[in-house]
Formats: C-alpha cells, sequence, structure tokens
C-alpha cells in the first residue's frame, strides 16, 4: 500500500499587482470598480496573513508608485488598504495604463516563487499577455478581472459625449446607431 501526506504550503508570500488607474473609478451604480478591488484586496490579505502567510503589493496609478514588502500583520493589511485609498491621482496626459510596465517591474523585483494576485479591469496598453506568460512562469498567477455591467452593454442614449477616464480624450458617440451598438 501507498499512504501519502499532504502538507499545507506555510510561510508562502502572496503578491497582489494592483491597477489603481483612472479606468477602476468607474462605477455604473454605487460601488465602484476600486472599491470591489480594495473589499477584495482586503479579505484575501487579511486571510493569508491570519494563515501565516506574508504579503505584498505593487500599486500601479500610471507608473508603479509603490512597491509594499511583503509582511505578516492585521497592521501591514490596514496600511495596504489605507495606500489603496490615497492613490496618486493619474495624470490625464499618462497615455493610459500599460500592465505591461507593472508584470516587468513584478517579473524583475519578486525573486521566491510567490502566489501573484493581478487585480485590474485589464483595459491597458497592448502587450501585456507576453509579461503576464513570463511571470506566470516563476510564480502561481491569479488574474482577477474587475469589471462593470455597464462595460458589457451599451445603453440607448442618443448622442453623448464620452471621456476617456485614462487619457482624457472625448468623443461625441450616437448610442442609438446600431452599427456603433455592435461594435461596441
Amino acid at each position: 500500500p501507498h499512504v501519502r501526506q499532504f502538507t499545507e504550503d506555510r510561510e508562502m508570500t502572496a503578491w497582489f499587482l494592483l491597477d489603481l488607474s483612472g479606468s477602476v473609478d468607474f462605477g455604473s451604480t454605487d460601488v465602484t470598480k476600486l472599491a470591489v478591488s480594495s473589499g477584495f484586496v482586503a479579505v484575501m490579505a487579511r486571510v493569508l496573513t491570519r494563515h501565516g502567510n506574508r504579503v505584498g503589493a505593487m500599486l500601479y496609478g500610471t507608473r508603479v508608485d509603490t512597491v509594499l514588502p511583503p509582511r505578516l500583520s492585521r497592521q501591514h493589511v490596514l496600511n495596504l488598504m489605507r495606500l489603496m485609498r490615497q492613490r496618486p491621482q493619474a495624470d490625464a496626459r499618462s497615455g493610459g495604463t500599460s500592465l505591461a510596465e507593472l508584470l516587468n517591474t513584478a517579473a524583475g523585483t519578486l525573486k521566491r516563487r510567490s502566489l501573484v494576485l493581478v487585480v485590474s479591469d485589464f483595459i491597458s496598453q497592448p502587450g501585456w499577455e507576453g509579461a503576464l506568460s513570463r511571470l506566470a512562469q516563476r510564480h502561481e498567477v491569479v488574474a482577477v478581472r474587475l469589471f462593470d455591467p455597464l462595460e458589457m452593454e451599451l445603453p440607448e442614449l442618443g448622442l453623448v459625449t464620452v471621456e476617456d477616464a485614462e487619457t482624457g480624450e472625448q468623443l461625441f458617440i450616437d448610442t442609438s446607431d446600431p452599427a456603433f451598438r455592435q461594435r461596441y
């Protein structure tokens, strides 16, 4: 007979790669994508630290603004939540989010094998997929996508002006145009 004993991983390091760009301020209801992100990070970080794991974070606004080294305490989780609330405002001339920059910074910074949770709406400049796959070769990566129902279906409002939350670019669109609605 063969007996297999399972040993649970302890003292694991978990990293949160947090997209805090302008697009996460969007929310069609009372809850923004930033609020959902904050709630998710708070719960996961506290669960991980209560079970003896260290938690670190990289916060991305227009660039990697803050790197919070991994620690193991309730106070550390509260500090992470404070940093998420006090994020710097995105510069409208930044040209948009570059998730590849965040992922490449993480790949260069994280030395030990870790659990990496990428929390983003994945509205970014193209080219982040390769950086994500390179990061996943060394680490256990979980991608958490933030989205709002209004991003999936455009309401029929007629002629409206919309503004890109990250670049500040404004467009005048006709939401009742069937061809535009299909492209959306």
